[in-house]
C-alpha cells in the first residue's frame, strides 16, 4: 500500500506540474499576443515560449498563402532562415497537407518511419534521437482551415499524446484568434487608407493642385511653375501682394520635391531685429554674446536636406544680405560667435510684396543677392485676378469656419455674388478673417449682402502694396462695396466693361485678367453689347 501510494504521489506531482507548465506556456503567448505589433515577430516570440517553458527543440506555423494555392511556414522555432524558406508546401502534400485537408489533428510517433514525413526543410536530418514524435493541429478561424501547428513531441513517454494535443489545440485556437484579430485590424487600416486617399483625391479634384484651392487660368498658371521647380534644386523667389498665399506655394514646391521627407523651416526677415535675425538663421556658440548660456543651432542647420522658406526677404537688412548671398553661393557659413565653418546643404525658397528692383535701385537690397533669389520667379496673382476662384475659397472657409464654431451659416446666392465682385485689397488672408468674422457674429443662419458691408466698412482700404505686379486701378463697379450690385448678369457685364477699359479695350489681356478664353470673353462682348469708344486706342 505504501509502495502504492508512493507511486499515485509520484504521479499526481508530475501531472501538477504539467498542468502548470501549459498554463504558464500559455499565459505567456496570451501576453505576447496582448502587445503584439508586429505578426510574424509576435508568431515566431509565440512558438519560443513553447521552447523556453516546456522544453520543445522545434516549432513551425504553417499557413495558406493570400493566393490559397499552397502551405508555406510563416513562423518557426529551432529552423534556420533557409531552413524556414524551403518548408512550402501543397495543399495536400505530406503531413501538414493531411492535417490541413482533414482539418484534424495527427500523431507521428517515429518520423524515421513515416512516408508522408517529408522532412523538406531539412531541420531533423541533424537530430539523431531515436523514435522522435511529430505532432501536428489545424488552425482554424472562423470554422475554416487556413494553417498547421506542429510541433516536436511537448512532454515526453510518461505522458500520453492526448495531452499534447489538447495543449496545442488551444494554443492553435488563441492563434486563430490572433490572425483572425489581425486581419481585421489590417482590414481597417486598407480601408482607412482608401478613404484618405479618396479624400485627397476629392481636395485634389474640388481644390485642384497641390491642396491650393483655386482653379482659374491664373492659379493653373501657378500650379504648372510648381510642377516644373519642384524636382529642381533652383531657389525661387514668390512675388505677391499681402495675403495670397505665398507660404503655401512655398509648402507646395516643398512637398512636391525630393527634399519633401527632410524639413521645412520658414522664417518672416521682417518680424525680427537684425541682431536676433542673424542668430536666428546662422544661430550662435556659447558665449557669443550676453544671455547666450549654450549653443543653439540656426535655422539653416536645422534646414539641413530641406527647405528654408525666407518670407519678407525684401525687409532683410543690407549687412546681413551679405552673409546670406555666401550661403547662396558656397552653402557655407559660421554661428555667430564661433570660428568652425559649416556646410549645409539647404534649398531656398524667398518671398516678398515689394519690388526687389526698386529696392535694388534705391540701394536697400543687394543687386548681386537680387540675382541669386530671381532664379525662378513665381508671381503669384492677387484675388481680384482670380475671381471664379472665390466661390471655391468661400466655400472652403464657410465649411471650415462652421465646423470650428458649430454653426451652419450659409451665403445667400446675392451674397455671394457681392462678395465675388468685391475688390479684395487684402486678397486670401482677407477674405477667410471676413468669413470667419460673419459666421462668429451672424445672427441668422442666412448672411445677406446687407450682413457684409457692415464688416467690410470697417475694413481701412490702404493702397496696394508695392509688389513690381499691376497697379491699375479697380473696376469702376467694385471702387463702392458698399452698394450691393443688381442682377449678376448686370455684375457680369459691368466686370467686363471695366475690364476692357483697364486693359485699353485689348480683348486678350483683359481676357487674361479675368481669367477668361478670348473665345469667351468675346461672346460676353457681343451678348452685353459693348463696344470700344472711339477715342479708345490699342
Amino acid at each position: 500500500m505504501f509502495d502504492n501510494g508512493k507511486v499515485i504521489h509520484c504521479a499526481g506531482d508530475m501531472s501538477y506540474r504539467i498542468e502548470t507548465l501549459k498554463i504558464k506556456a500559455l499565459a505567456e503567448a496570451c501576453k505576447l499576443i496582448g502587445r503584439a505589433v508586429h505578426l510574424d515577430t509576435c508568431l515566431g516570440r509565440v512558438l519560443q515560449v513553447l521552447h523556453d517553458t516546456l522544453h520543445m527543440e522545434r516549432a513551425t506555423l504553417v499557413l495558406l498563402d493570400k493566393g490559397g494555392h499552397r502551405l508555406s511556414i510563416r513562423a518557426s522555432y529551432g529552423l534556420s532562415v533557409a531552413e524556414e524558406q524551403r518548408g512550402i508546401y501543397g495543399l495536400s502534400e505530406g503531413v501538414c497537407g493531411q492535417i490541413f485537408q482533414s482539418g484534424s489533428p495527427c500523431v507521428v510517433p517515429d518520423i524515421n518511419n513515416e512516408p508522408l514525413f517529408l522532412n523538406r526543410t531539412g531541420a531533423r536530418s541533424r537530430i539523431k534521437k531515436e523514435g522522435l514524435s511529430f505532432i501536428g493541429v489545424p488552425v482554424e478561424v472562423e470554422g475554416k482551415t487556413v494553417g498547421v501547428l506542429t510541433v516536436d513531441r511537448l512532454f515526453g513517454p510518461e505522458v500520453s499524446f492526448e495531452e499534447d494535443i489538447s495543449f496545442l489545440e488551444i494554443l492553435a485556437t488563441i492563434i486563430g484568434q490572433f490572425l483572425l484579430l489581425h486581419d481585421a485590424i489590417n482590414q481597417k487600416e486598407e480601408k482607412l487608407v482608401a478613404e484618405n486617399k479618396s479624400l485627397k483625391a476629392e481636395l485634389h479634384s474640388r481644390f485642384s493642385k497641390h491642396y491650393i484651392i483655386g482653379n482659374s487660368p491664373a492659379m493653373e498658371e501657378v500650379f504648372w511653375t510648381i510642377e516644373k521647380v519642384a524636382p529642381s534644386r533652383a531657389t525661387a523667389l514668390l512675388l505677391g501682394e499681402s495675403g495670397t498665399g505665398k507660404e503655401l506655394v512655398a509648402r507646395a514646391i516643398h512637398e512636391a520635391s525630393p527634399r519633401k521627407e527632410a524639413s521645412f523651416i520658414k522664417v518672416n526677415c521682417a518680424a525680427l531685429p537684425e541682431n536676433l535675425l542673424e542668430s536666428e538663421l546662422l544661430g550662435h556658440d556659447k558665449g557669443a554674446f550676453t544671455g547666450a548660456t549654450a549653443a543653439r543651432p540656426g535655422r539653416f542647420e536645422m534646414a539641413d536636406g530641406g527647405t528654408i522658406f525666407l518670407d519678407e526677404i525684401g525687409e532683410m537688412p543690407i549687412l546681413l544680405q551679405a552673409k546670406l548671398l555666401r550661403v547662396l553661393q558656397e552653402r557655407q557659413f559660421e554661428r555667430i560667435g564661433g570660428t568652425k565653418t559649416l556646410t549645409v546643404d539647404v534649398r531656398i525658397i524667398a518671398a516678398t510684396n515689394v519690388d526687389l528692383q526698386d529696392s535694388v535701385n534705391r540701394g536697400l537690397f543687394r543687386s548681386d543677392l537680387y540675382y541669386r533669389l530671381n532664379v525662378v520667379p513665381l508671381r503669384l496673382p492677387p484675388l481680384r485676378e482670380r475671381r471664379q476662384d472665390v466661390p471655391l475659397l468661400i466655400d472652403h472657409f464657410l465649411n471650415s469656419s462652421n465646423s470650428r464654431n458649430d454653426k451652419e451659416v450659409a451665403l445667400t446666392t446675392a451674397a455671394l455674388d457681392y462678395l465675388t465682385g468685391y475688390d479684395w485689397p487684402g486678397n486670401v488672408r482677407e477674405l477667410q478673417n471676413l468669413i470667419e468674422r460673419l459666421v462668429i457674429l451672424a445672427d441668422n443662419a442666412v448672411i445677406r449682402p446687407e450682413d457684409i458691408s457692415e464688416h467690410l466698412r470697417a475694413i481701412p482700404r490702404s493702397p496696394r502694396p508695392e509688389s513690381g505686379l499691376s497697379s491699375t486701378p479697380p473696376p469702376a463697379a467694385l471702387l463702392s462695396p458698399l452698394t450691393p450690385p443688381g442682377s449678376l448678369k448686370d455684375l457680369e457685364r459691368q466686370q467686363i466693361e471695366a475690364a476692357l477699359r483697364r486693359n485699353g479695350w485689348v480683348q486678350a489681356r483683359a481676357a487674361r485678367e479675368l481669367g477668361l478664353t478670348q473665345r469667351q470673353i468675346g461672346y460676353r462682348i457681343r451678348k452685353f453689347g459693348l463696344e470700344r469708344p472711339a477715342f479708345a486706342v490699342e
